[in-house]
């Protein structure tokens, strides 16, 4: 009987020919199509094998209709937009910074076609893709040279591996922070094959104690580092140098001083409402002489690792050979450099989306609040959004919530994210926060909460 099934079952090439499989064919091509037909077959000999009962073998429409859904589900991307309703602007798990219409643009322009990266138009040879980005940010910030690459982690390694490999890393033990996904700063010292000199305690470090390490292992060091708290703080008994004191200290011994921002602040929080956030401008002011920092927190652009300072240490950085696996591509090239564009124009609460939320006046978010709740049937109470992405630890937003009480909290908002919607949970009820939805989405989540809630 269990033969009989089997030799039942359409084979390969009959299921190919069916008319059924003509769309899929000329939707997904042949190899891929063949391979969908090859796993149904498969797990339809299977179960006719694995199954005591006498059940039929699937015709081959039901076969073909099998595949059809394997493809669609094998083929279905995983990266999707969505709507950040939960008000946390930099949300780490949602991508952090959304780009500004003008770098989506920019993006998009040097991606379609070839492109200047690597290429003189005027001369016609061979350029530096670093270019791109250099004026740039060296205007913005007013550093002397500047160097863009992967991410910030990267732009740490970088800077130990080429100016500290086999030498000493002065560290205050109360910057040995971990950020996101494990990763901390003892590991990358490590990698770079730096040596990690710590001084002071967790919460107390004074000017002397770095002092004391240097003088301890004389011509040993080779750099002091200092870390920003971009995603926590010490309160209480704690004391810290401060910047100008440190570079003061490290000039005397003839060490340059490396600033790792994180978070990259260049504009002054305190305008917004919010604590002081140490400005990359600040850093260089005080005279560090490299600074790093994301382009995807409180810049407000692409995932990249940015580098700026004295020109001498940037070149030094610039031909160690690490720096060509980690260096950024064109795309990222391109929406940084219309990122800085917006800066530089002085329009950046205007375009770009990170600080648009930043600046966004709570009367807007409660005229946008009042028309959600007044079409999804839900209540407005006050609230606060998160800065979030490791910026900013601890500050927080006013803002009006829309609170939606349903049965089932956990099951609405599972649909909601298959809409891709993603909310939070408040007190057992469904919390939306306008602050991180562009205006131009208001009408597609109040008419995909609506179907939801009929």
């Amino acid at each position: 009987m269990e033969n009989e099934r089997l030799r039942a079952l359409p084979g390969v090439d009959t299921l190919l020919h069916n008319d059924a499989s003509a769309d899929l064919l000329r939707t997904f091509g042949r190899p891929l199509t063949t391979t969908a037909v090859r796993q149904v077959l498969a797990e339809s000999r299977a179960k006719l094998t694995s199954d005591a009962l006498d059940r039929t073998p699937p015709s081959a429409t039901e076969l073909i209709e099998r595949a059809a859904s394997w493809l669609r589900e094998q083929n279905e991307p995983t990266l999707h937009e969505l709507i950040n309703a939960t008000g946390v602007i930099l949300h780490t798990n949602l991508g952090r910074a959304p780009l500004s219409d003008e770098a989506q643009d920019a993006m998009l322009s040097v991606a379609r076609d070839y492109s200047t990266l690597e290429f003189d138009i005027v001369s016609g040879k061979r350029s530096n893709r670093s270019i791109h980005t250099e004026t740039l940010l060296c205007r913005v910030t007013g550093a002397e040279a500047a160097l863009v690459v992967n991410n910030n982690a990267a732009a740490l390694l970088l800077v130990l591996r080429a100016l500290a490999q086999h030498k000493g890393v002065v560290i205050s033990r109360g910057q040995l922070v971990e950020i996101g996904g494990g990763f901390r700063l003892p590991d990358v010292l490590n990698q770079s094959g730096g040596k990690l000199i710590e001084v002071g305690t967790t919460n107390r470090t004074h000017l002397h104690d770095y002092e004391d390490a240097i003088l301890a292992i004389e011509n040993q060091a080779a750099l002091i580092l200092r870390m920003h708290h971009s995603n926590f703080r010490i309160i209480g008994f704690t004391t810290e140098p401060d910047l100008p004191d440190i570079v003061k200290l490290g000039h005397k011994h003839g060490l340059p001083v490396v600033d790792n921002l994180g978070s990259g602040a260049l504009l002054e929080t305190t305008a917004f409402g919010l604590r002081h956030e140490p400005t990359v401008q600040e850093s260089l002011s005080s005279g560090a002489d490299v600074v790093c920092f994301s382009g995807d927190k409180l810049v407000g652009g692409p995932q990249a690792g940015i580098l700026v300072g004295r020109k001498s240490f940037l070149n030094e950085l610039r031909v160690h050979p690490l720096a060509r696996a980690i260096r950024a591509d064109k795309l990222c090239l391109a929406a940084l450099s219309a990122t800085m564009l917006h800066y530089l124009k002085d329009e950046v609460t205007q375009k770009i989306p990170v600080w648009r939320m930043i600046s966004m006046s709570l009367s807007e978010i409660e005229i946008r609040s009042q028309r959600l709740a007044d079409a999804i049937g839900g209540q407005i109470i006050p609230g606060q959004s998160t800065i979030g992405g490791g910026s900013l630890p601890t500050e927080q937003l006013i803002t009006q919530l829309v609170v939606l009480p349903v049965p089932g909290v956990q099951s609405f908002t599972k649909r909601l994210r298959h809409r891709r919607i993603i909310t939070r949970i408040q007190d057992d009820r469904v919390v939306f926060d306008l602050r991180t939805v562009p205006p131009s989405s208001d009408n597609m989540l109040i008419s995909t909460i609506q179907q939801l809630l009929a």
